[in-house]
């Protein structure tokens, strides 16, 4: 009898890795599928940043929720990822507001702030998280873009440079004789009204039309991307501080049908992944485009320069011209930049002072350097 109940117990024993393994298929069988199509190219450090993000949602949602990331093309191209999640032709994507300007021109404010009232990157976060920035978000996307969609702001990637130039420049006069690849839309529009003959230019053509001398200067990104693209191969002048794109917010739009379907519980984890994701991608750009500028100068010869001052007097009165315009136009433009104004107000005198104090400690810590 005993040996009898032994052997029932072995083999109870052997049996359980295979029961625990069933379940485990089970569940991998049964976990939803969240397809995210991506504005990036599989090589782009933000598509990694994004990696990590599927794989933070899988583990948290312990494999209920199948995330995966799609890098750009994957399923649709670069501008259509809007229209692919509202027509649930993936369950998610990954763009920025600002490629919707040309719907809705309020779009560009939640991406691409022209520092509105001097915010910078994390006082524009600020603004979704504590003021009424989230709020107006979906009501972009709800009451004007008209789209089936939950957004969320998650990857940062400001401020970007201004950029790569043939030859050094001293100041404004010498910006505007040259031919600039800009960012399209309102961003184009600052630069224009600054000047400068703005060329609107997807990062493909960046390289050849430098090469062929179709542009004298140009912006990408910022180190970490633009050594990717290769724009050291073809000039050494490279302008660190932008004023653009200060702030540069990407979103992460969900499908509406497919948002609703889902447990409390996983919305719960994709909202807390996509703030991780805030977190993850600031000190990255802190990082990744530290080493990358080191890189540009120590083995490709690349000359760093600050930007000449009085190009930032410009932008800003600029800035002030085409905000007034856009906002005499467009009731929901006006609406969302006052919104941001008055935020501004009360963050920017404290921010300021309180970044002078971290930009006084790091002067001093060149110096000895």
């Amino acid at each position: 009898m005993k040996r009898q109940l032994l052997a029932s117990a072995l083999a109870a024993a052997l049996a359980l890795p295979i029961v625990v393994g069933a379940v485990g298929t089970a569940q991998a069988a049964d976990a939803i599928k969240m397809r995210v199509q991506t504005i990036f190219p599989s090589a782009s450090m933000y598509f990694g940043m994004l990696q990590d993000m599927e794989k933070r949602i899988n583990r948290m949602s312990g494999g209920r929720l199948d995330v995966e990331m799609l890098p750009v093309g994957a399923v649709v191209g670069f501008t259509e990822t809007l229209t692919a999640v509202h027509q649930g032709i993936v369950e998610a994507g990954v763009t920025g507001a600002h490629f919707h300007s040309g719907k809705v021109s309020a779009a560009y404010l939640f991406a691409d702030q022209p520092a509105v009232g001097g915010l910078d990157q994390l006082s524009a976060v600020a603004w979704f998280l504590e003021g009424d920035g989230n709020k107006l978000y979906r009501e972009m996307h709800d009451d004007h873009l008209k789209v089936n969609i939950i957004p969320f702001i998650t990857l940062l990637s400001g401020g970007q440079p201004l950029g790569w130039f043939k030859n050094p420049i001293e100041n404004l006069e010498d910006f505007q004789k040259l031919k600039y690849r800009s960012p399209p839309g309102i961003t184009g529009e600052l630069f224009t009204t600054m000047g400068i003959t703005a060329v609107a230019l997807p990062g493909g053509e960046i390289v050849p039309s430098a090469e062929r001398g179709v542009i004298d200067a140009a912006e990408w990104i910022n180190p970490g991307e633009d050594i990717n693209l290769g724009l050291q191969d073809i000039w050494k002048n490279y302008y660190l501080q932008g004023f653009h794109q200060a702030t540069d917010i990407t979103e992460l739009i969900i499908n509406k049908d497919f948002w609703n379907k889902l447990p409390d519980d996983l919305q719960a984890i994709i909202e807390t992944a996509t703030l991780a994701t805030i977190t993850t991608t600031l000190t990255g750009n802190i990082y990744r485009n530290a080493v990358a500028l080191n890189e540009l100068k120590e083995k490709h010869g690349v000359k760093v320069y600050d930007t000449p001052p009085d190009l930032f007097a410009a932008f800003a009165a600029a800035s002030e011209e085409v905000m007034a315009k856009h906002k005499a136009a467009d009731p929901f433009f006006k609406k969302v930049a006052e919104s941001q104004e008055e935020f501004a107000k009360v963050v920017v005198p404290y921010w300021t002072k309180l970044l002078a104090l971290y930009a006084s400690m790091g002067e001093a810590a060149l110096a000895k350097n």
